[in-house]
């Protein structure tokens, strides 16, 4: 703070009369208070007494003894000058009303008086900062706790869909049932997965990220625990289903929910799609081991106990709240844009279908994502059987699984470079004509060391393509319907891993398992043909 005074005090001839004039300004950091005495002239010389006071606050002791610089002035009164202290400029910001002298024309002379100003500045308090910093940590430490619990869920997404393939081979046999009855499996799991895709949309409307991804994992649960005790084969189908409807509202909501995080989300796509490599990488050890047991449905067990994991860490860190609120304790606040989507807000369910499925690049974009996530799932399955007839593979072949998903995590996590470098939208065309080459390789070539390290390589190529699908879907499509859009492109990508397994397993019982290559190299052309339709990325207004 500063403080600041002044005495001015002209010599004029005589005063009779004496009026005090107080002036003070309030829109600076001083207060101006002046006296002024004045009067008629007359033949005796009468000083007229003028006093200017700037305060503010009160001249400390050390300042105050100190003895002031005086000059005097002949000139007309002028306001003070600015004074500096550092790089710091003050300017009193003063006016002076003077009563008329009646008729005195002379110019009075003005002493001017002023003490040394000093203007102390005050250091902002770091109360403040560490406040902010402290905030700062815990929400990324919140954000840190929501991708783990959601790269948790993936996880077990993967550690499912990698356990079917080396479980086939004894399904049949102890259910004494071919390739097209055993398909079933695949067709229950598509349907779950198809029905969470389209009431998933109106859970999140309706009830929220909370509650609609918990919902999922006690579905998946549940599945589990029927399938453990190994059930006769229609309520094995049955609980199938139910785990394609769990699993898909998993996905669906995880795949929204990251895809909305607005820092590094291109990185955490990564991770979170890595982790579901990584379970699908362990899965095949434990299922491959059962396989090989009496009790071969103890899998589930093993299965069911991740399960309960999953339940309770959802339910801890997202305890059953909408997305809104989870991202605000993550230091992301809903942004107040015209169409952002807010539950419970002006948008029906019927107009948000409305608006999702008349966008065009939405169709394509759940086109590509079904082929493909039926490619991987089916690779990564019926290629053990593929090994086991075709190239007289043993009971080990199950390992070869673990190779394909194992290059899926590999690819994810470090090919992300390569798709900064070369372009995301451009990279997917060379990744799939480098995995149709590799497959034609498996197709040809009679040796199962070949195969399994073709399979691995094309589990690397394909792996970064489901994170860069999500992440072109948020440069393209609208803000206001983007959580709902990605939800209903992974549950019908989801799907793929149900759809293609099925038809795998009716051409197989008709035309025997080698079929299964001419089919992957078809569909790998028909993701070509589909992600060329997808529209290129646009910097999105809103």
């Amino acid at each position: 703070m500063s403080a600041f005074s002044a005495a001015v005090t002209p010599p004029l001839e005589g005063a009779t009369t004496r009026s005090d004039e107080s002036i003070s300004y309030d829109g600076g950091v001083h207060n101006v208070s002046t006296e002024v005495s004045a009067g008629r002239p007359s033949s005796a010389s009468h000083p007229i007494d003028r006093k200017i006071e700037y305060a503010q606050d009160s001249i400390p002791t050390y300042l105050a003894e100190r003895s002031p610089h005086r000059s005097t002035l002949s000139e007309r009164p002028r306001q003070p000058s600015a004074f500096s202290h550092g790089h710091t400029h003050i300017y009193p910001p003063i006016s002076l009303h003077h009563d008329s002298l009646d008729n005195h024309s002379e110019v009075p002379v003005f002493n001017y008086e002023a003490s040394t100003q000093v203007a102390v500045i005050e250091a902002p308090s770091s109360v403040d900062g560490a406040a902010n910093l402290q905030q700062e940590r815990k929400w990324k430490r919140n954000a840190t706790i929501q991708l783990c619990a959601l790269c948790f869920t993936f996880y077990l997404e993967g550690w499912n869909d990698a356990s079917t393939g080396p479980l086939l081979p004894v399904v049949q046999r102890d259910y004494h049932i071919g390739f097209a009855v055993v398909a079933l499996l695949f067709v229950s799991n598509c349907v779950g997965f198809v029905s969470a895709a389209f009431i998933n949309v109106w859970m999140d409307q309706r009830f929220g990220f909370g509650k609609s991804i918990v919902l999922g994992a006690i579905c998946q649960l549940a599945a589990y625990a029927i399938l453990a005790p190994a059930p006769r084969f229609p309520i094995m189908v049955f609980a199938y289903g139910i785990n394609g409807f769990g699993m898909a509202f998993q996905n669906a909501q995880a795949n929204g929910f990251v895809a909305s995080v607005k820092d590094n989300m291109t990185m955490k796509l990564g991770m979170l799609h890595a982790s579901y490599g990584l379970g699908a990488f362990t899965s095949p050890f434990l299922a491959t081991h059962f396989s090989t047991q009496k009790h071969w449905s103890f899998h589930y067990l093993c299965s069911a106990g991740i399960s309960v994991i999953n339940v309770a860490v959802l339910s801890y860190v997202f305890r059953l709240k909408r997305q809104e609120d989870i991202l605000a304790e993550a230091g992301q606040f809903p942004s107040q844009e015209p169409n952002q989507h807010i539950a419970g807000g002006a948008q029906t369910q019927g107009s948000l279908y409305r608006q999702i499925l008349t966008i065009k690049a939405v169709h394509f974009l759940a086109l590509f994502a079904l082929i493909y996530v039926g490619v991987e799932v089916t690779l990564g399955g019926w290629i053990v059987t593929f090994i086991i007839q075709e190239r007289d593979g043993g009971p080990s072949a199950g390992f070869i699984s673990s190779g394909f998903f194992g290059g899926l995590t590999l690819g994810r996590i470090g090919l992300m470079w390569l798709n900064k470098l070369v372009g995301e939208r451009r990279v997917i065309f060379v990744y799939t004509l480098l995995c149709i080459v590799f497959e034609i390789t498996i197709w040809l070539v009679p040796s199962i060391v070949q195969n399994a390290l073709a399979i691995s390589f094309i589990g690397i190529l394909l792996g970064p393509m489901f994170p860069i699908l999500i992440s072109h879907s948020t440069k393209i499509l609208p803000g206001g319907l983007l959580t709902g859009s990605v939800g209903l492109i992974s549950s019908i990508g989801v799907s793929g891993s149900a759809l293609l397994p099925f038809i795998t397993g009716v051409l197989a019982s008709k035309f025997g398992i080698g079929s299964l290559q001419p089919l992957m190299v078809s569909m790998m052309s028909l993701m070509i043909v589909l992600w060329a339709l997808v529209p290129k990325a646009v910097r999105r207004l809103d």
